[in-house]
């Protein structure tokens, strides 16, 4: 009697296991429909040496100060639209979307490091002719721009962080993983970063073995919108077209695995970076609200950065380009002018 329940008890789980899997299941979305619907006439494509085809564009006013623009994690160049829109009468607007991310994606070598970012970055500006610039990102976008800022500082004449990922060397509870350090699982126990209990529960469930093993297959709708939400702020602008863009880039072909290989290798080290070499005028941008990189960040970045402009919103999350585009578009408006009264 007892096997007879042990074998009804083991038929009906496997069934629910069965069922599950069918309902959660979600399948890759074909690259060439994800990229009609994601590219528009300014979107420009260069193919590397090492295969890699990468997605820029180089919008706004051609004669003006060149601005380029790294977005963060899970995100793409299209972040930067509302800035483009607002700034791009005054300054040339350059952005791209870094391996795994965007229409750019899967690459041939499969390696998503620091590095690779940095090289990604240097290629679409040697493309375009321009040697200097100003160098700005996002959170993962923010910890490329100074890495791209310490590779090749006479490039840089200034950069914008915006809720920028801290050097891995630095004490923090960043929830975000980046390129520049290993995952929560390599890294020593002391080492290891208090995670908000409010931040997108998708970057947390991305440093646990058995979920990457699983994720492949896995339809993120309900991941991707709790996300949003939180590193918004629960702003307006979390709508559907912005949950569809994340979710569908996300699907694009050989995106998924992708994101996957590079949170499972962890991206680089911890090895320490030296923040003070790098004496470039620096707009530190924060949303106060960023459920993903505390706003304490900050005191860290202006100890370590000699020539450092903050502006911080006290009612802005983690995107705050994204969340308020005339205000802080506003603020590196006036950064920018400032700087070329100092030249």
């Amino acid at each position: 009697m007892f096997l007879k329940i042990l074998r009804w008890t083991a038929l009906i789980l496997g069934l629910l296991v069965v069922i599950a899997a069918i309902l959660l299941y979600q399948g890759d979305l074909p690259a060439e429909v994800v990229d009609a619907k994601y590219s528009n006439e300014s979107s420009q494509f260069l193919t590397l040496n090492n295969g890699t085809r990468v997605h820029y564009r180089d919008e706004g006013n051609r004669s003006g100060l060149p601005l380029v623009l790294i977005h963060g994690a899970m995100a793409s160049l299209h972040t930067w639209e509302p800035w483009v829109e607002i700034l791009g009468d005054t300054y040339r607007v350059i952005s791209l979307d870094l391996p795994a991310h965007g229409l750019t994606g899967r690459v041939p070598d499969g390696i998503y490091g620091a590095q690779t970012f940095t090289s990604t970055i240097n290629a679409v500006v040697d493309e375009l002719d321009v040697e200097r610039f100003v160098l700005g990102g996002n959170s993962m976008g923010g910890g490329a721009t100074w890495r791209y800022t310490l590779a090749y500082p006479d490039r840089v004449i200034a950069m914008i962080l915006v809720d920028s990922v801290p050097a891995g060397n630095w004490r923090s509870s960043v929830d975000e993983p980046s390129a520049d350090e290993p995952s929560a699982d390599e890294a020593p126990a002391a080492e290891r970063r208090e995670e908000p209990d409010d931040g997108p529960i998708f970057f947390k469930l991305m440093r646990q073995d058995w979920f990457r093993a699983i994720a492949r297959y896995l339809d993120p709708g309900l991941l991707v919108e709790q996300g949003l939400r939180s590193a918004y702020n629960n702003s307006p602008v979390v709508d559907q077209a912005l949950i569809d863009r994340y979710y569908e880039l996300s699907l694009r072909e050989g995106t998924r695995a992708a994101i996957l290989q590079r949170a499972g290798s962890g991206g680089g080290s911890r090895e320490a970076a030296d923040l003070s070499v790098l004496t470039q005028p620096t707009l530190i941008m924060w949303g106060a609200q960023d459920a993903l990189i505390p706003v304490s960040v900050v005191e860290q970045f202006e100890q370590s950065l000699p020539n450092t402009r903050t502006v911080i919103y006290d009612d802005l999350g983690h995107v705050p380009m994204e969340e308020d585009p005339l205000r802080s578009a506003a603020d590196v408006r006036v950064f920018l002018e400032d700087l070329a009264v100092g030249e």
